[in-house]
């Protein structure tokens, strides 16, 4: 009996019952789960959160970006820890929104001078050319017709987003810096020298990841579980 690989969900047992069920209709059944209700939460905060910043309300703006740090780990843990959880679009809803919170932190962060305009240029360029090279990439998997619908349905030719080792130190310098620069006026350590030598770095990781992403590498089809168990049965 052949095992597989993605999650057990109604899909599932529909498959059991016909086989030749389209693997789209199956993944779409997994979409509503709660680590993507989390990240979807994780969203709506962020503008809150930017709005607080650039009213230099720097405590509820931190507990804030806490609460949502907590929501971050807590739906990365469900989506581990429960396989009915996982989900395609979580691949790429998790990603987005964490980068949509540190992207607006950049920028609020350098309306309020605490974080140098070049970096958080680089940073946004980077983020640019990182979906761009994306778009790129889904439209060159993506199986004909081409349809605007067909091309944002993750059901469709489905992907998921596989970063790389120096994205990963890049997202965690990044996290580190906005979390600190947030952090520096309500502990008065604004403009340490700590921060200075951070923000080089970051700036250096940015630039080296987003050479990684330009093509859009990060983003890698997955195959059907049909046609896999085909190419495994002729093995046998």
């Amino acid at each position: 009996m052949v095992k597989r690989n993605y999650s057990t969900t109604a899909g599932d047992i529909d498959e059991q019952k016909n086989p030749n069920l389209a693997f789209s209709e199956r993944v779409k059944d997994n979409i509503m789960t709660i680590p993507n209700g989390l990240c979807i939460l994780r969203i709506g905060l962020t503008p809150i959160i930017g709005y607080l910043v650039v009213q230099n309300q720097f405590m509820p703006a931190c507990a804030l970006f806490a609460f949502a740090g907590m929501t971050d780990l807590l739906d990365g843990f469900i989506a581990r820890r429960y396989e009915s959880q996982r989900s395609l679009l979580g691949t790429m809803l998790d990603p987005v929104a964490d980068k949509l919170l540190v992207s607006t932190l950049f920028i609020t962060l350098t309306c309020a001078n605490l974080i140098p305009l070049a970096l958080t240029s680089i940073v946004l360029l980077r983020d640019v050319l990182l979906v761009g090279g994306g778009f790129y990439r889904r439209y060159q998997i993506l199986e004909p017709p081409f349809t605007f619908k067909r091309f944002f349905d993750p059901s469709v030719s489905s992907v998921k987003v596989v970063p790389t080792l120096t994205s990963k130190i890049n997202t965690a310098l990044q996290l580190s810096l906005v979390t600190f620069s947030l952090a520096s006026p309500v502990f008065n350590f604004v403009g340490h020298p700590a921060l200075t030598a951070l923000g080089i770095v970051t700036a250096c990781t940015t630039i080296g990841s987003g050479l990684q992403y330009i093509g859009g590498n990060a983003m890698v089809k997955v195959p059907k579980p049909d046609s896999k168990i085909s190419v495994e049965s002729k093995k046998k």
